[in-house]
């Protein structure tokens, strides 16, 4: 069996790829930099002319090929490379009539645990987002912040007395409409300096969340770990690392009791089977990160299958709804607060093939942070 050509689908605000073979099989796969996708797009091209011709089992082969070709990294490279590691292992199940997770080592679960995103820019509707989860039927909600959802467009400023006070009044109110049947994960979009993220963290410690993701930026490891050393609530992070290294650096540091590898853009199967093995002997779960469409959806169902330490899986809105729902031919199953593993070969889900045609892509937007009211830039 032999690659005959590699597909770049710009589809809606995703990026996937269809790897095509000459004994008819075809492998998907998507591209976490969601970002900057014109960039991964180039350099799935790139990759793809290396890969027509060759024997899509040899998948460790190809990856060590992609990587280490040039010294240059970066998430439009490695979401590039992710998407064309998922789409081998699609290949790979279908071409052995298994879903992949039985050939990363066999099936663990038989479901996955899910947190449901909540949205709002005012109180009410973030609290209302977790009374519908609720009654769902969701055990877990997430992409829960207690700064609000507010446009870029908005201007930012509060004291320090404001910001932490209103902050620490948002997570109770979360709490009360959560009850103890739902868990809450806080998301602070690495809003906070590592000051501000010790005091909240104290602050919101009583309402027990199960963990607290990106307090802070996530590029020095070692103010994570200040952070971490200073809290009790655990410390959720790592959807922005690319590789085993980064996070054997960030868990070397304690910085972090749950990683969130993102499939699309940690190296794909093949990589983030390999971190979630070194948080294993951390004694640190694993929390997928997904902000994607079904396809990530699916490819994070097969890591959550083939490794012991999976906690819970980011489950984005919309997935039920289109166009999330009409760019697979299937939506994936789920029942309350969980999605089944899906047993069909390879990823479990197909792209639809008219996808691209049907809701063409749409870029993410122009580059522009948020402003604080004396003009300079803030992290949001």
């Amino acid at each position: 069996m032999k690659i005959t050509a590699v597909e770049v689908v710009p589809v809606d605000r995703y990026l996937f790829t269809r790897v095509h073979t000459d004994s008819g099989i075809v492998g998907f796969g998507e591209s976490g930099a969601w970002g900057f996708l014109e960039a991964s797009a180039a350099a799935m091209e790139k990759f793809g002319r290396y890969l027509v011709g060759k024997d899509p089992l040899q998948i460790e082969h190809h990856w060590q090929n992609m990587y280490r070709t040039s010294h240059f990294r970066g998430a439009a490279i490695m979401g590039a490379l992710s998407a064309l590691d998922i789409a081998l292992w699609d290949i790979a199940g279908k071409h052995f009539g298994v879903p992949a997770y039985q050939l990363l080592g066999g099936k663990t679960r038989n479901k996955a645990r899910v947190y449901y995103h909540v949205y709002g820019d005012t109180r009410e509707k973030l609290v209302q987002g977790v009374r519908d989860a609720r009654e769902a039927g969701f055990t877990a909600v997430g992409h829960l912040t207690p700064f609000l959802d507010e446009s870029k467009g908005v201007p930012f400023f509060k004291t320090h007395a404001d910001k932490m006070g209103d902050a620490i009044e948002a997570v109770a109110a979360y709490r009360e409409a959560a009850g103890t049947g739902v868990d809450l994960c806080i998301e602070i979009h690495r809003q906070l300096t590592p000051t501000e993220s010790i005091t909240l963290a104290k602050g919101i410690e009583q309402f027990h969340p199960l963990f607290y993701e990106d307090p802070i930026l996530p590029d020095n490891f070692d103010a994570m770990g200040l952070v971490a050393q200073n809290v009790s609530i655990p410390i959720a992070t790592g959807e922005r690392l690319h590789s085993i290294h980064e996070f054997a650096m960030l868990l070397a540091r304690g910085a972090v009791q749950y990683i969130r590898p993102d499939v699309c853009l940690a190296g794909g199967l093949t990589h983030s089977k390999k971190i979630a093995a070194v948080a294993e002997a951390h004694y640190v779960g694993v929390v997928p990160h997904n902000p994607l469409s079904p396809i990530s959806t699916a490819a994070c169902l097969q890591l959550a299958a083939s490794i012991p330490n999976f906690t819970i899986q980011e489950y984005p809105i919309g997935e039920l709804e289109p166009p999330k729902s009409e760019i697979v031919t299937e939506p994936l199953k789920q029942e309350g607060g969980f999605l089944m593993i899906p047993d069909g070969p390879g990823i479990g889900v197909e792209l639809a093939d008219d996808a691209e045609t049907r809701f063409p892509p749409i870029a993410y937007g122009e580059i522009g942070a948020r402003l604080g009211v004396d003009g300079s830039v803030v992290d949001q």
